[in-house]
């Protein structure tokens, strides 16, 4: 079935044209080599466009078909590509119909292997892939609402990592590794995005249980495109396979064809890290477990953080009864949120911490209270015995139950959002802002419930001071910085989730003078000497750019 014409227009205007020197490098990276018998492999682009890697692919075909004394039809079944559109696949053919001619193949077997090797058809609807060797090309960039409703319906059922919100390039990159043989490769240049963000989950788990991430090559500063697009591509190699060693790198704008084969051949090589002007990468052991978003960093600090991820364990940890949390969220705080120590019975006022209370990194209370409905057992006191809170409540009762808690649950209206859990009140525990430049950890010995704006900290183990000074630190910063949503202006979400991510030593483990100069660090605000002790902690030499 021919594509509709709005469908049509949407894929050219998702056309985005790859320089010919990427297209080597990518070969190069997944072994597509000439001095392979690339005859007997199978090699897939699923959406081949006018041919920017074909005529890579044809060309390192023709040249091992010609060192081994093969003829042209012998590799008939070496290439295998689509493309939606009927004039991008004439211009393909004709483009390797015009090369392989030039390279004096005989006319009838170019037009036979031509004809066998590219075909109209959309990639994502196949019923079954011929397994491949090697997958590679760039997949279209097409956004969501510019796909037809049924088209959307019909990838989502043929490729089930596509979910949420999910470019289309999501299923490019599914059906291309599920069709790839054991030991196969995919290298694809394309938005890096899925790495970190949620429409990706499906992907990275895909990835992470069943194939190999070799390669990670950021190019977000790059002329890889013929046009200019803000696409933050990066080229990734992925392999069908056990997880083995794994390259990270970055580049700046100056990367270019002569960079991109000097990186090449570093990738071959044994070497654990290169620095040039223009790239820098490092080889990591293996890369990053689990289906949560994997980080992004120098390459250098990739690995730092892969090592510390090997070495230590979890901030949160049942072990030494360590957790995160969030503060209580309300949803009506200009009800709940009060500074009139008499509004309702003393002991239904929860004094209350605000990010405010926290900016000098010291807590100084500035008289907020939590008007709190929850009593010891975590239930919702019965107003009959608080005459004075059931008064206020009831005074903006109408205002409580419009919101969602109450609407699910009327007969529970005057209800936060968040249950209390009053145990927490009387605890020590380390607050942080959720949003602020860096890591900003400090001090709550107890007496003061968080605001839902402050993550807390608590721990059975832990020294809190020895803890705040290597949450402190640029270490713990450079944790969640890899994690954690960039905001504008450089502002950081310290989320429960990037928090966790934060390795840590065992406290029992640290010396005490490390533990001393973390304490006395944290007291003092002193990021460079809570760096400089937890660079000791960790058993680290520096802390990478």
């Amino acid at each position: 079935m021919r594509p509709s014409t709005s469908w049509q227009e949407a894929v050219r205007h998702g056309e985005v044209f790859t320089h010919r020197w990427v297209v080597e490098a990518i070969l190069d990276l997944v072994g597509y080599t000439s001095d392979k018998d690339l005859a007997t492999l199978r090699i897939v682009e699923p959406a081949c466009g006018s041919g920017a890697f074909l005529g890579a692919i044809a060309e390192r075909l023709s040249a091992s078909c010609r060192a081994r004394g093969r003829t042209l039809l012998q590799a008939i079944d070496a290439i295998e590509a689509f493309d939606l559109l009927e004039h991008n696949v004439q211009e393909s053919r004709e483009l390797l119909t015009q090369q392989l001619v030039e390279a004096r193949w005989p006319a009838p077997d170019v037009d036979k292997v031509v004809c066998s090797w590219i075909n109209q058809g959309d990639y994502l609807l196949r019923a079954q892939h011929t397994p491949a060797d090697f997958v590679v090309g760039n997949p279209p960039y097409i956004r969501l609402e510019d796909v037809p409703d049924i088209r959307m319906a019909r990838y989502r059922a043929a490729c089930s990592t596509m979910g949420g919100r999910a470019d289309i390039y999501i299923g490019f990159y599914e059906k291309g590794l599920r069709s790839l043989k054991p030991g196969g490769r995919l290298g694809f240049i394309c938005a890096d995005r899925w790495m970190r963000n949620q429409y990706g989950q499906k992907l990275r788990q895909l990835v992470t249980r069943s194939y190999s991430m070799d390669v990670s090559l950021i190019m977000h500063d790059v002329d890889a495109f013929h046009e200019q697009v803000s696409a933050y591509p990066a080229i990734t190699v992925i392999r069908n396979g056990r997880q083995g060693p794994a390259i990270a790198a970055d580049t700046t704008q100056g990367f270019g064809a002569s960079e991109a084969q000097e990186f090449v051949a570093w990738s071959r090589s044994r070497q654990t890290r290169v620095r040039r002007p223009t790239y820098h990468a490092a080889r990591l052991p293996h890369w990053f477990p689990g289906e949560s978003s994997w980080p992004a960093a120098s390459p250098a600090r990739l690995a730092m953080l892969e090592d510390l991820s090997d070495r230590f364990r979890l901030l949160e940890d049942e072990t030494t009864g360590t957790r995160v949390g969030i503060g209580v969220a309300t949803g009506a705080d200009k009800i709940f949120v009060t500074y009139d120590e008499d509004l309702v019975e003393t002991e239904r006022l929860l004094p209350l911490a605000m990010v405010r209370d926290t900016t000098n990194g010291v807590l100084d209370w500035g008289g907020a209270y939590l008007v709190n409905p929850w009593g010891p057992q975590g239930e919702l006191v019965d107003l009959a015995r608080y005459p004075k809170l059931a008064r206020y409540l009831t005074h903006h009762a109408h205002g409580l139950k419009k919101r969602y808690v109450a609407v699910k649950q009327p007969d529970r209206w005057y209800k936060t959002i968040d249950k209390v859990d009053n145990t927490l009140t009387g605890r020590a525990k380390l607050l942080l802002p959720d949003m602020k430049l860096t890591i900003h950890p400090v001090l709550d010995p107890g007496g003061m419930y968080p605001h839902h704006n402050l993550y807390y900290i608590v721990s059975s183990a832990w020294d809190l001071r020895v803890l705040g000074g290597l949450l402190l630190s640029k270490v713990a910063q450079a944790f969640v910085e890899a994690y954690a949503v960039k905001m504008r202006g450089g502002t950081l979400r310290f989320q429960a989730q990037y928090l966790r991510k934060i390795r840590v030593p065992d406290p029992a483990e640290l010396h005490a003078e490390i533990s001393a100069a973390l304490a006395d660090a944290f007291d003092r605000r002193d990021v460079e000497a809570a760096t400089k002790a937890a660079i000791l902690a960790y058993g680290l030499t520096e802390l990478p750019d």
